[in-house]
Protein backbone atom coordinates (compact mmCIF):
# COMPACT_ATOMS: atom_id res chain seq x y z
CA UNK A 1 0.00 0.00 0.00
CA UNK A 2 1.50 3.65 -0.97
CA UNK A 3 1.09 5.94 1.70
CA UNK A 4 0.76 9.97 1.22
CA UNK A 5 1.61 12.46 3.50
CA UNK A 6 -1.04 15.41 3.56
CA UNK A 7 0.55 18.22 4.67
CA UNK A 8 -1.15 21.30 6.09
CA UNK A 9 -1.02 23.85 3.07
CA UNK A 10 -2.48 21.01 0.84
CA UNK A 11 -4.83 20.09 3.14
CA UNK A 12 -6.15 24.16 3.60
CA UNK A 13 -6.14 24.43 -0.19
CA UNK A 14 -8.16 20.99 -0.68
CA UNK A 15 -10.74 22.27 2.79
CA UNK A 16 -11.38 25.48 1.00
CA UNK A 17 -12.13 23.80 -2.70
CA UNK A 18 -14.55 21.29 -0.71
CA UNK A 19 -16.79 24.32 1.03
CA UNK A 20 -16.17 26.18 -2.30
CA UNK A 21 -18.46 22.80 -3.59
CA UNK A 22 -21.03 22.80 -1.19
CA UNK A 23 -23.47 25.45 -0.34
CA UNK A 24 -22.90 25.66 3.38
CA UNK A 25 -25.94 25.94 4.98
CA UNK A 26 -26.31 23.87 7.50
CA UNK A 27 -27.69 24.66 11.52
CA UNK A 28 -24.77 22.46 12.50
CA UNK A 29 -21.32 20.32 11.82
CA UNK A 30 -20.43 17.13 13.57
CA UNK A 31 -16.91 16.20 13.05
CA UNK A 32 -15.98 12.20 13.31
CA UNK A 33 -13.74 12.48 15.68
CA UNK A 34 -10.39 12.13 15.23
CA UNK A 35 -10.13 12.65 11.80
CA UNK A 36 -13.03 15.33 10.47
CA UNK A 37 -11.94 17.36 13.89
CA UNK A 38 -10.16 20.01 12.15
CA UNK A 39 -12.29 19.96 8.90
CA UNK A 40 -15.53 20.85 11.12
CA UNK A 41 -13.27 23.15 12.78
CA UNK A 42 -12.09 25.45 9.78
CA UNK A 43 -15.70 24.64 7.63
CA UNK A 44 -17.32 26.13 11.08
CA UNK A 45 -14.91 29.19 10.96
CA UNK A 46 -15.41 29.44 7.13
CA UNK A 47 -19.40 29.25 7.08
CA UNK A 48 -19.66 31.56 10.36
CA UNK A 49 -21.55 28.41 11.72
CA UNK A 50 -20.91 27.75 15.83
CA UNK A 51 -22.71 24.88 16.52
CA UNK A 52 -19.95 22.41 15.97
CA UNK A 53 -20.11 18.97 17.69
CA UNK A 54 -17.70 16.10 18.02
CA UNK A 55 -18.96 12.15 17.72
CA UNK A 56 -16.74 9.17 18.28
CA UNK A 57 -15.84 6.30 16.27
CA UNK A 58 -13.34 3.52 16.47
CA UNK A 59 -12.86 1.66 13.20
CA UNK A 60 -9.05 1.13 13.21
CA UNK A 61 -6.06 0.77 15.51
CA UNK A 62 -3.40 2.69 13.32
CA UNK A 63 -3.77 0.99 9.84
CA UNK A 64 -5.15 -2.05 10.95
CA UNK A 65 -9.10 -1.83 10.55
CA UNK A 66 -11.48 -3.43 13.33
CA UNK A 67 -13.91 -6.13 13.00
CA UNK A 68 -16.86 -3.29 14.23
CA UNK A 69 -17.12 0.20 14.63
CA UNK A 70 -18.08 1.68 17.88
CA UNK A 71 -19.97 5.10 17.94
CA UNK A 72 -20.42 7.25 21.04
CA UNK A 73 -20.75 10.38 22.70
CA UNK A 74 -23.53 11.05 20.34
CA UNK A 75 -24.03 14.97 20.48
CA UNK A 76 -27.91 16.17 21.44
CA UNK A 77 -28.60 17.82 17.59
CA UNK A 78 -32.40 18.65 18.76
CA UNK A 79 -32.19 22.29 17.92
CA UNK A 80 -30.61 21.75 14.37
CA UNK A 81 -32.30 20.84 11.01
CA UNK A 82 -29.82 20.36 8.35
CA UNK A 83 -26.23 18.68 9.72
CA UNK A 84 -23.36 18.06 8.41
CA UNK A 85 -21.26 15.00 9.17
CA UNK A 86 -17.78 15.49 8.27
CA UNK A 87 -14.78 12.62 8.10
CA UNK A 88 -11.05 13.18 6.22
CA UNK A 89 -11.89 9.85 4.34
CA UNK A 90 -14.67 7.40 3.34
CA UNK A 91 -12.07 4.64 3.15
CA UNK A 92 -14.15 1.12 3.55
CA UNK A 93 -17.09 3.75 4.62
CA UNK A 94 -17.87 1.33 7.97
CA UNK A 95 -17.07 4.61 10.09
CA UNK A 96 -19.22 6.64 7.73
CA UNK A 97 -21.89 4.13 7.45
CA UNK A 98 -22.07 3.42 11.23
CA UNK A 99 -22.13 7.21 12.25
CA UNK A 100 -25.20 8.18 9.86
CA UNK A 101 -27.00 5.20 10.98
CA UNK A 102 -26.49 6.26 14.81
CA UNK A 103 -27.60 9.73 13.91
CA UNK A 104 -30.42 8.90 11.77
CA UNK A 105 -31.79 6.76 14.23
CA UNK A 106 -31.56 8.79 16.89
CA UNK A 107 -32.74 11.99 15.12
CA UNK A 108 -34.91 10.44 12.46
CA UNK A 109 -36.56 14.25 11.56
CA UNK A 110 -33.08 15.72 10.64
CA UNK A 111 -31.75 16.22 7.05
CA UNK A 112 -27.66 14.63 7.44
CA UNK A 113 -25.30 15.33 4.80
CA UNK A 114 -21.80 13.66 4.45
CA UNK A 115 -18.46 15.33 3.53
CA UNK A 116 -14.84 13.69 3.16
CA UNK A 117 -11.88 14.82 1.60
CA UNK A 118 -11.24 11.41 -0.12
CA UNK A 119 -13.65 9.03 -0.66
CA UNK A 120 -12.39 5.34 -2.18
CA UNK A 121 -15.08 4.31 -4.70
CA UNK A 122 -14.17 1.00 -5.25
CA UNK A 123 -13.97 0.09 -1.58
CA UNK A 124 -16.29 2.24 0.58
CA UNK A 125 -20.08 0.83 1.47
CA UNK A 126 -21.04 4.11 1.36
CA UNK A 127 -20.73 7.09 -1.11
CA UNK A 128 -20.52 10.18 1.06
CA UNK A 129 -22.66 13.70 -0.26
CA UNK A 130 -19.48 15.63 -0.97
CA UNK A 131 -16.31 14.37 -1.52
CA UNK A 132 -12.76 16.53 -3.32
CA UNK A 133 -10.52 13.41 -4.16
CA UNK A 134 -11.07 9.81 -5.51
CA UNK A 135 -8.52 7.27 -4.39
CA UNK A 136 -7.72 3.89 -4.74
CA UNK A 137 -5.77 1.82 -2.18
CA UNK A 138 -3.17 4.47 -0.73
CA UNK A 139 -2.98 5.64 2.95
CA UNK A 140 -2.95 9.21 3.81
CA UNK A 141 -0.81 10.54 6.26
CA UNK A 142 -2.70 13.27 7.97
CA UNK A 143 -0.75 16.19 9.30
CA UNK A 144 -2.64 16.21 12.53
CA UNK A 145 -1.61 12.17 13.05
CA UNK A 146 2.29 12.73 12.36
CA UNK A 147 3.60 16.02 12.50
CA UNK A 148 3.26 16.03 16.26
CA UNK A 149 5.24 12.58 16.49
CA UNK A 150 8.06 13.82 14.11
CA UNK A 151 8.83 17.08 16.23
CA UNK A 152 8.80 14.80 19.54
CA UNK A 153 11.23 12.18 17.86
CA UNK A 154 13.46 15.39 16.65
CA UNK A 155 13.39 16.67 19.84
CA UNK A 156 14.57 13.57 21.90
Amino acid sequence: MRRIRYDYDTFAGDLHALADSIDGKFDAIVAIARGGMTMAHMLGEYWDIRNVFVVNSIGYEDTKKLETTKVFNVPDLVPFERILIVDDIADSGETLDAVVKRLSARYPDKKFETATLFYKPHKSIVKPDHWLKSIDDEWIDFFWSDDLKRIAEKSR
